[in-house]
């Protein structure tokens, strides 16, 4: 269904370069990934310091830092009706440039939060997140402009796996910065990794967008573009099915703002222990994206089962992880558990890149965006309250059997999809 017309970006057609040649080849692409790099970088920076400095203002409180991550997600579904059209009205790189310029003016907010004012922390966090939600749709939706068709799978598990590199690259770094100079030293360069990211999105050369026969809506009308985007989504059972993926395992994701307490409750830890379990949780989704460059193939039907398949992993492991006796267990199924994670993170971007037209790309990925965000954000506040009433061990292990369950539903519910599919996911985005 994709535009056929996407062109070589130093690749030759068809040609399914590894990811490291796809980085040496692609200069686009690369400066899209390096900036990725950096910025989500400096974002571990920020949430690192400013879990700490939320849990010393509210004596280790699971709901305030379930609030943090609320407040890193919840925005996002807010701003979809906006984000989506945009991405597909405006030049792409135009959004991201001026987007990480602002993210940098927000991020600077965060150096108030203190005494009296832990309500800052949630107010700069909302400021940066609702800011990133015009980024992510923008840069999603770029891809498939600056790769060939074949090296979409490539492309995809090389941005999927950076956000894992630099959570655990950027949360063990950050960690150990801000034990050393400070938490606001750390908030500084979050603002600077926007600044640089934003400079090096600018030196894009290709289109970032496919033109329309030569014609661009002037206008923007949020809600009947989303509209738009979501008919087409409920036209296609397979795009359908695709877009509740992320939306299902988000259900559970609320195990992750229990890592927190762990570190610094059963496990006695402060900001370093922090950062370790956020560094697992970083390796697993580095591991599970590179996965997709063994996978050969990759079909529609793949896509489905592997999407289930690994909720079930996150599930099982999570599980595990709420009775580990310590936090070196704990790190280690945290790492099997992420594995899942992200490999059903990059299949299912995948599998919307793939099966969504260039002119609906932004909206689809927003969409996809604002559903998990929303079932994030629900689970961040349920686990939340679920560890004030019986304890992180009881709510770790009802979030854990949500995400089995979960992919056990996707499994029955895609049966039919995995049956019928059997063609090759490119064969929708070549024509």
């Amino acid at each position: 269904m994709a535009d056929a017309t996407q062109t070589s970006a130093g690749t030759n057609a068809g040609r399914r370069a590894g990811v490291v040649d796809l980085l040496r080849s692609n200069r686009d692409f690369r400066l899209l990934y390096i900036a990725q790099v950096i910025s989500l970088g400096g974002d571990w920076f920020a949430t690192v310091a400013l879990l700490g400095i939320v849990g010393d203002l509210t004596n280790n409180s699971a709901l305030a830092k379930g609030a943090v991550f609320v407040a890193q997600s919840l925005p996002a579904f807010v701003m979809t009706p906006w984000a989506g059209p945009v991405a597909d009205r405006i030049d792409r790189k135009r959004i991201m440039v001026v987007v990480s310029t602002l993210q940098a003016v927000a991020a600077l907010a965060f150096l108030s939060v203190g005494p009296g004012r832990v309500w800052m922390a949630f107010v700069a966090m909302s400021l940066v997140t609702a800011l990133g939600a015009f980024y992510g749709p923008a840069s999603q939706a770029s891809v498939a402009n600056l790769v060939d068709v074949a090296d979409l799978p490539r492309a995809t598990a090389a941005l999927s796996s950076t956000w894992g590199v630099m959570l655990a690259l950027g949360a063990s770094i950050g960690a150990a910065f801000s034990t050393i100079f400070g938490r606001n030293p750390a908030f500084i360069a979050d603002a600077i990794s926007f600044v640089v990211a934003g400079a090096l999105i600018a030196r894009i050369r290709r289109p970032t967008r496919a033109s329309i026969g030569g014609h661009v809506r002037p206008r923007l009308r949020p809600f009947h573009d989303t509209r738009e985007g979501l008919r087409l989504a409920r036209s296609s059972p397979t795009l359908f099915a695709l877009l509740f993926s992320k939306a299902g395992m988000g259900l559970a994701t609320g195990v992750v703002g229990l890592l927190t307490v762990l570190a610094t409750g059963r496990f006695h830890g402060g900001d370093g222990s922090i950062g370790l379990l956020l560094a697992a949780r970083g390796l697993g989704v580095v591991i599970g994206p590179m996965l997709l460059t063994r996978l050969g193939q990759t079909t529609v039907p793949r896509i489905l089962q592997i999407c289930a398949l690994s909720c079930i992993v996150y599930g099982v492991a999570y599980a595990g992880v709420a009775w580990a006796p310590s936090i070196a267990i704990a790190a280690v199924l945290v790492t099997v558990a992420h594995l899942g994670g992200g490999t059903q993170w990059a299949l299912s971007t995948l599998g919307l890149t793939l099966q969504t037209p260039d002119e609906f790309r932004g909206r689809i990925m927003a969409a996809d965006f604002a559903l998990v965000m929303l079932t994030m954000s629900a689970s961040f506040v349920g686990g939340g309250l679920l560890e004030r009433a019986a304890g992180a061990t009881v709510a770790l292990t009802v979030l854990a059997a949500i995400a089995f369950a979960w992919g056990l539903v996707y499994l029955r519910i895609t049966a039919k999809l995995r049956s019928l599919d059997d063609e090759p996911a490119t064969a929708a985005a070549s024509g």
